[in-house]
C-alpha cells in the first residue's frame, strides 16, 4: 500500500490536493491507520486514475465524483475516451507532418510561393502554444479545421462591416451576428470556459494574432458590448428595469475585470485546492465585490438574476463561473 505523500509523487499532485479528494469524498484512503495516517491500495490507484484521466478531458472536479457513482461508466470505458483523446493529438501530428512534408517537398523542386504562408502558420501555432497545452491545441477546431477557420473569417468579415456602417451593438443586425460568434465559440472550445478566457488574453496580448484572425481590438471590444447587450436583453425578461440598468453601468466600468479573475480563480483553485491561502481569501473578496457592483445584495433581485441564470441559454453561453469554482469559492468563504 501507498502512503499519501508516495501517492501524491507518483501521481503528480499535492499531498494538500489528495487531502481535499479525500474531503470531498473523490477518493478515500482504503486503510487509516491508528496514528491518522492514509494508506491506499490497487483500487484506491486505480480510481485515482479515473478521476485525473476525467479532469484531462475536461470535466469539472464538482462533476467527477458524481459521475463516477451514477453514469455506470467502467475503469475500461475510460481508459478507452483517453485512447480516443490520444489518438486525436497523433492524427493532428499526422497531418501536420504531411503538411510539412509537402512544404518540404516545394522547397527541395525550388518553390517558394507559399513559404510565407507555412512561416506565418507555424508562427501562429508556435503562439497558441503560449496560452494552451498540446491536448488542448487538438480541440481548439479554429486551429486546425480550415472549414472552421473559412467559417471564422466569413464572420469575422461581416462583423467588420457593420463596424464600418458604425452600426450601434443595441441592433438587430448586431446581436444575430453576435449570437454567432457566441454560438461558435461555445462549439469551438467544448464550451471550456477557459479556453475562451484565454483566446480572449490572446488576442488581447498578442498583435499578430491580432493580424493573422483580423479580430483587433476595436473589434473585440465591439464584440464584448453586442454580447453584453445579448445578455442584458435576457436578464430583462427577469429583472426589474433599474437592476438591469445597474447592470448595464457594472458591464461599462467594471465588466472587463470577470475574465481575469476568472483566469485567476482556475490558477488558485490548483494551487490551493482546499482554499486556506490569503490569496484565496482575496480572490473570494473580489469576486464578492464585483458581484455585489453588478446585483446587489437584495434577496428578490438576487432570485431573480439565479431564475434568468438557470432558464436563458444565452446567459449559459461563454459562463465563465464553473460550477467547480462556485464549490470552491464556497468553501473558501467557509474557512475565513
Amino acid at each position: 500500500m501507498l502512503k499519501i505523500g508516495q501517492l501524491a509523487k507518483h501521481a503528480g499532485l499535492t499531498v494538500r490536493a489528495l487531502h481535499h479528494y479525500d474531503d470531498i469524498g473523490l477518493l478515500r484512503p482504503s486503510v487509516r491507520t491508528d496514528a491518522g495516517y492514509r494508506l491506499y491500495d490497487r483500487d484506491d490507484v486505480a480510481r485515482l486514475q479515473q478521476v485525473q484521466a476525467l479532469r484531462q478531458l475536461g470535466m469539472p472536479l464538482a462533476d467527477i465524483g458524481h459521475f463516477l457513482a451514477n453514469s455506470g461508466t467502467s475503469a475500461l470505458a475510460i481508459v478507452e475516451r483517453q485512447l480516443a483523446a490520444l489518438q486525436h493529438q497523433i492524427d493532428e501530428a499526422a497531418r501536420m507532418h504531411a503538411h510539412l512534408l509537402g512544404l518540404h517537398t516545394q522547397l527541395a523542386r525550388g518553390e517558394q510561393p507559399e513559404l510565407a504562408e507555412w512561416l506565418t502558420i507555424l508562427e501562429q501555432m508556435k503562439m497558441y502554444e503560449k496560452y494552451f497545452s498540446k491536448e488542448e491545441l487538438a480541440n481548439l477546431r479554429m486551429v486546425h479545421d480550415d472549414d472552421c477557420r473559412a467559417e471564422w473569417d466569413a464572420l469575422v468579415a461581416e462583423v467588420g462591416i457593420i463596424m464600418a456602417d458604425k452600426t450601434l451593438p443595441t441592433s438587430l443586425e448586431a446581436k444575430r451576428l453576435g449570437l454567432r460568434w457566441i454560438t461558435m465559440l461555445e462549439r469551438d472550445t467544448g464550451g471550456n470556459a477557459s479556453l475562451m478566457a484565454r483566446l480572449d488574453a490572446m488576442h488581447v496580448n498578442e498583435p499578430a494574432i491580432q493580424q493573422s484572425t483580423g479580430i483587433s481590438p476595436a473589434m473585440r471590444d465591439y464584440i464584448a458590448e453586442i454580447i453584453g447587450e445579448l445578455k442584458l436583453d435576457a436578464w430583462a425578461k427577469y429583472l426589474l428595469p433599474a437592476e438591469v440598468e445597474r447592470m448595464r453601468r457594472h458591464q461599462r466600468s467594471r465588466g472587463k475585470e470577470w475574465f481575469a479573475l476568472f483566469e485567476s480563480i482556475r490558477a488558485q483553485i490548483k494551487a490551493d485546492p482546499e482554499g486556506n491561502m490569503p490569496d484565496s481569501r482575496k480572490l473570494a473578496r473580489l469576486k464578492h465585490e464585483l458581484f455585489h457592483d453588478m446585483v446587489g445584495d437584495n434577496p428578490e433581485t438576487l432570485g431573480r438574476f439565479q431564475a434568468a441564470m438557470a432558464n436563458e441559454s444565452v446567459l449559459q453561453i461563454a459562463r465563465g463561473m464553473t460550477d467547480e469554482m462556485i464549490a470552491w469559492l464556497r468553501m473558501v468563504q467557509q474557512h475565513a
